[in-house]
């Protein structure tokens, strides 16, 4: 199989769907690996590494999409990339399966399409999970924005003049960012504190030495799916739960946000009144705000400051982290395509009686499937 690699025209998008590591493992299973000119240059991968690991170079994407029978993808592709596409080409990324327009068009070019973001979370899928690695860089990376646009300091300082109190960090949503977030602000000497609606990982927080913040469920209340995800939760509990979010944001000097449901827009969980209660100073990282955003102030993709509260509404911070990002999203996406290609014949096997297949797969053969 021909895969082609191209480079990602979403704005600021400086990920890349393979890294020379992977292009050879690709090429070691048989397969030829064509690599748009510049597609690595966001993450200082040049040229020269992918024609050394044995992968051609394509002029341009037009090129690439007319000869590539499967195309890796950090992002959808937009309306211009899947024109050139060859019909029957297989396509795998981050493809927004709830952009029902842009898979519709995709299946309407008759491509065969794999959204990792779908992966069930099952020990199998746990080497492909794209959201978890890409989650890791973004809890890391929130907190050192957090930090720089933060005023004062982060750890407890003890001098001659006398002692500096360490910054109190709120964590909302304890998911793979929010832990990385918990452990980072740890590291950095901040008193953490983390909320998330699900009980089950109170141990996971307290773990990382931070304090676990939870409104007790009322008899009958789920606050997880069946994959591990939080759910959408009763609008009793979002009453309870914006009363005590706003209270432990009050004494908050920064403020992590990262809850999000798959398929849904994101959880509003700190309301405008809320912001007016809080200290003068304080920072709040929104990682929802692609999605909505957690923060009703958040503003998608600026930094502003409201009611004297900075709020950083930055996207896709993994992109910010470009080079370590793409390796660990690249090696998820070979972890994938090992499953689809493994077979003698070398061509995919679209198996649909596999669960990783069939939470993945859009559309296939001019068929929706989600």
């Amino acid at each position: 199989m021909r895969i082609g690699i191209p480079k990602e025209v979403v704005a600021d998008e400086r990920r890349v769907a393979a890294t020379p590591e992977t292009a050879k493992k690709l090429i070691a299973m048989g397969h030829s690996v064509l690599v748009e000119r510049g597609a690595g240059d966001g993450a200082f991968i040049r040229d020269e590494e992918y024609k050394a690991a044995g992968a051609e170079i394509a002029s341009d994407s037009a090129e690439l999409y007319k000869k590539a029978e499967i195309v890796l993808k950090v992002r959808a592709p937009e309306h211009k990339e899947i024109a050139h596409m060859k019909q029957g080409a297989i396509v795998v990324g981050l493809l927004s399966p709830a952009n029902k327009p842009g898979i519709e068009e995709m299946n309407k070019k008759g491509l065969t399409c794999f959204a990792l973001e779908s992966l069930p979370r099952i020990t199998r899928a746990q080497t492909m999970d794209v959201l978890s690695s890409q989650a890791n860089v973004a809890g890391y990376k929130a907190v050192l924005m957090a930090a720089d646009t933060y005023s004062r300091h982060f750890p407890m300082l003890m001098t001659a003049a006398g002692t500096i109190r360490p910054a109190k960090v709120l964590i909302l949503g304890a998911g793979v960012a929010g832990l990385m977030a918990i452990a980072t602000a740890k590291r950095l000497g901040a008193v953490v504190e983390a909320f998330d609606v699900r009980p089950a990982v109170k141990e996971q927080v307290q773990s990382l030495g931070a304090k676990f913040v939870e409104v007790p469920l009322s008899e009958g209340e789920q606050a997880e799916t069946a994959g591990g995800y939080a759910r959408e939760m009763s609008e009793d509990y979002k009453k309870r739960q914006a009363e005590l979010i706003q209270k432990h944001a009050a004494g908050a000097d920064i403020i992590i946000t990262t809850a999000m449901i798959p398929g849904k827009p994101a959880p509003r969980l700190i309301s405008e009144e809320t912001v007016k209660v809080m200290k003068p100073g304080t920072v709040i990282v929104d990682l929802a705000v692609e999605a909505g955003g957690n923060c009703a102030l958040s503003e998608l993709g600026k930094t502003v400051v409201k009611h004297g509260v900075t709020f950083v509404g930055i996207a896709n911070l993994p992109s910010l982290v470009a080079a370590d990002s793409s390796a660990l999203y690249a090696r998820n996406v070979f972890n994938f395509l090992d499953l689809l290609l493994k077979n003698e014949e070398k061509k995919p096997n679209i198996n649909r009686e596999d669960e990783i297949i069939a939470g993945t797969l859009l559309c296939m053969g001019g068929e929706m499937l989600k």
